[in-house]
């Protein structure tokens, strides 16, 4: 999250089937013993029976029938009491049967707040339609105050059905203008069709800052979607009818009408043509006859768009709800892993559940579905939950909150990394982690993934940076997130404050589609935020040397330091440039005027900085290692004199600060010496680099300016120009004007790409013809 103006190793675990058995064995000794001795709750509330299940006092079941004002009534009671409870341990689910709620004369509209679920129980999103509209608005820090923003709004959803906006009326409030989801992590959207204008902020109230997002397989239709103030978002295999703005990092994944890509030409859009490999989140359904099932949609991949397309409902498997162990946080855990150890999927109804022992998830293909945000707390330092090395496990809509005593671990993927199944891929959806806020809390790692062929989508791991418990040694957290399986494919990984390297990924072909990070705001002095003696601070994503194969787009760390001492973070991004990793549209930003310190650089010393010296300034590296194609070419000029250009395309960022090095500044080391005299041998030729952007409207202002340290001769006539800024948009550019050949030669080691321009211009000036070939390094 974003400061608001009030508040401004790697991790490998070894297989230990022997004591998991013997663990298993022992659970379901116990969770039967428990259950003959009268423990359990009515068999139905265990494993449910045809009909409708008993999925205890916090699921309420809408259906059309029911008069409207109940609905109204019921939800509005929910949202005011869960609207501020940030901290609160209720949860809620609220579901809706197939029909029609609400009318264009008489529409429902309805408000979420924390720990809240909103679902459709239908096959496709358009058999529940809500005519209205279900929002989540700012927040006011005081209350009624104008300091009113959506950057808490965590923990809510919404899903699996159509909302129908009715036209304004004339003198509607504000907030009945637009379906308002103005939200920041941990709030997913997913198989929503929206129908009329829709807003990611909420306007009506100011500032309105939000800090978003996550939209998957949904489609918007009759107006551009209002990004407004999100500060980034991803939103995938999605439909849109247009898109208002962008502020930061934007990322579009296999969505139909996305905006076309920008980033590094002066805007945050980093889009992709299709999603690699998908898998939609199983959701709950019924029948016309009242029987529910559990629907788990299929692997897609090189995916485009909705999986419920016009041409027929989403491709997948129903499975039966008496398939389901229907937990409630009453359960112990030896009764859940017997049920599980039985063959049974899980259903987890909302609630904190105070975990004892770990649940153990042994069985290919398992289903564990949390509703409304079901919480799971190790009590004694135990790791919550654990999943063996077994294909196709399908975990979602859970939090993981941290207990008191420090947990090496609080979700646990795979035993050790295998070789997986790519039909049939772990799914890990809408599962988000805590280090202290509700109380306080430890946990070296947040998720561990050892599995291969696993997608993450939706990840929210977050030690906290206000709540209860909040402190550099009170909630204390080393790594959200360690990737240590092949073939891992993350979408929406938002990973903040923790400790040291907040994603540790060494998992070969791995691919991370949108990554959010602030840093930690509360390190105390440098002495005590620092990889080694000389870097400081850590990376937010860190790329091993095991990491063959990586692919990253639209990446963001954010940095924000409020202890009054100036803290720095070397890099926001460090890679071991494994063989065949590339990382793309990269970004740094100081998130406030106030503080001290920054990032120095964005990935492996490359990138300017992002300080306070520079605050809310996105600074960005469009790809890295180094990609660009260089043309390097000699003409004439109207005399005959003789000129080299050299020109880099591609690979320029926001504000000029492209993934080389400005090429004068590139230049800089190379030893000039003139065949005729006027420049001293071995003289250092410094291109100079010119900061100030030129107006776009007048390129005639444009002025050559010398560069520094040039030596000049009586002969010469060398003039050197930096970038020449003509817009954001224009590449780098270096003109040499020469009037007697050139002598050039290598004065320091240089990279392979540089050595390739210097290898050029030394054939121009020797051959005195030819362009030297384009070439990509």
């Amino acid at each position: 999250m974003t400061p608001t103006p009030d508040r401004v190793s790697r991790l490998r675990r070894r297989p230990m089937l022997g004591v998991a058995a013997l663990a298993l064995g022992v659970a379901i000794a116990l969770g039967t013993a428990w259950l003959l001795a009268g423990g359990g709750a009515d068999p139905a509330s265990r494993t449910a029976a045809p009909g409708r299940p008993d999925f205890g006092p916090n699921v309420y079941v809408f259906s059309p029938s029911m008069p409207q004002s109940d609905i109204q009534d019921r939800v509005n009671s929910i949202a005011s009491q869960q609207a501020s409870s940030q901290f609160g341990t209720r949860r809620y689910a609220l579901l809706f049967e197939p029909g029609r709620y609400g009318s264009a004369a008489d529409p429902l509209f309805l408000q979420v707040g924390y720990y809240t679920s909103v679902a459709g129980l239908g096959t496709s999103p358009g058999d529940v339609v809500i005519n209205g509209a279900v929002d989540s608005f700012n927040q006011c820090s005081p209350p009624a105050s104008s300091n009113c923003t959506a950057l808490d709004n965590f923990w809510r959803s919404l899903s699996n059905l159509t909302i129908d906006f009715p036209a304004p009326r004339s003198g509607a409030p504000c907030r009945q203008t637009a379906e308002f989801w103005a939200t920041s992590q941990a709030s997913p959207v997913r198989r929503v069709e929206f129908n009329g204008p829709t807003s990611l902020m909420d306007y009506c109230s100011k500032p309105g800052y939000s800090s978003g997002g996550f939209i998957a397989d949904s489609k918007f239709s009759g107006h551009p979607v209002l990004s407004g103030s999100q500060q980034q978002f991803l939103v995938r295999n999605s439909t849109l009818d247009g898109w208002s703005n962008g502020l930061w990092n934007q990322v579009f994944s296999g969505d139909v009408g996305a905006p076309a890509q920008n980033f590094g030409s002066g805007g945050p859009y980093t889009t992709l043509a299709a999603s690699p490999v998908t898998a939609e989140e199983p959701f709950l359904r019924v029948d016309s006859s009242g029987n529910y099932s559990v629907f788990v949609p299929a692997v897609r991949h090189g995916s485009v768009g909705p999986s419920w397309a016009a041409s027929g409902p989403t491709p997948g498997t129903a499975i039966g709800i008496r398939r389901f162990f229907i937990a409630t946080p009453s359960d112990p855990v030896p009764v859940i892993n017997a049920a599980l150890a039985r063959g049974q999927d899980l259903i987890l109804t909302p609630g904190v559940y105070h975990l004892h022992q770990t649940i153990e998830i042994t069985r290919p293909d398992t289903v564990v579905l949390g509703l409304g945000f079901a919480t799971l707390v190790p009590a004694n330092g135990i790791v919550s939950m654990r999943v063996a090395s077994v294909p196709g496990v399908k975990l979602s809509g859970m939090i993981f909150a941290a207990g008191p005593v420090n947990s090496p671990v609080l979700l646990q993927v795979g035993s050790q990394p295998g070789p997986g199944d790519p039909a049939d891929p772990t799914l890990v959806q809408d599962v988000f982690f805590s280090i202290g806020g509700a109380t306080p809390g430890r946990a070296t790692t947040s998720l561990v993934v050892n599995s291969s062929q696993v997608i993450l989508d939706d990840i929210w791991a977050w030690r906290a940076d206000h709540g209860q418990g909040v402190g550099w040694t009170d909630n204390v957290g080393d790594t959200g997130v360690v990737v240590n399986g092949d073939h891992v494919t993350a979408y929406g990984l938002f990973v903040e404050h923790y400790e040291k390297d907040e994603v540790i990924w060494n998992g070969a072909n791995g691919t991370d589609i949108f990554f959010q990070n602030e840093m930690p705001y509360d390190p105390p002095s440098q002495a005590a935020w620092r990889a080694g003696p000389a870097t400081d601070g850590y990376p937010a994503f860190l790329i091993t040397r095991q990491a063959a194969g990586f692919q990253g787009y639209g990446m963001g760390s954010y940095s924000y330091f409020n202890q009054g001492v100036p803290i720095f973070a070397s890099n926001a991004f460090q890679t071991a440039r494994p063989p065949g990793s590339e990382l793309h549209d990269l970004l740094t930003i100081f998130l406030s005027t106030t503080g001290s310190g920054g990032i120095d650089h964005v990935v492996n010393g490359t990138g300017r900085s992002s300080t306070i010296a520079n605050p809310d300034a996105a600074v960005d590296v469009v790809n890295y290692p180094l990609s660009a194609v260089i043309d390097v070419a000699v003409g004439l000029r109207p005399g005959g004199r003789r000129y080299v250009r050299v020109e880099q395309r591609g690979g320029a960022g926001r504000a000029g600060h492209g993934v080389l090095r400005p090429l004068p500044q590139a230049l800089e080391g190379l030893a000039v010496a003139e065949r005729d005299g006027g420049f001293q041998a071995g003289a250092r030729l410094h291109l100079g680099q010119v900061h100030d952007r030129v107006d776009q409207a007048r390129p005639a202002a444009r002025r050559d300016v010398p560069g520094r340290g040039v030596q000049r001769g009586p002969g010469g006539a060398l003039r050197a120009l930096g970038r020449r800024h003509l817009g954001r948009r224009d590449r780098p550019v270096a003109v040499l004007d020469l009037d007697v050949p050139w002598r050039i030669r290598i004065a320091h080691p240089m990279p392979p790409w540089q050595s390739f321009v210097v290898a050029c211009l030394t054939r121009l000036v020797q051959a005195k013809c030819c362009p030297c070939p384009r070439a990509h390094r």
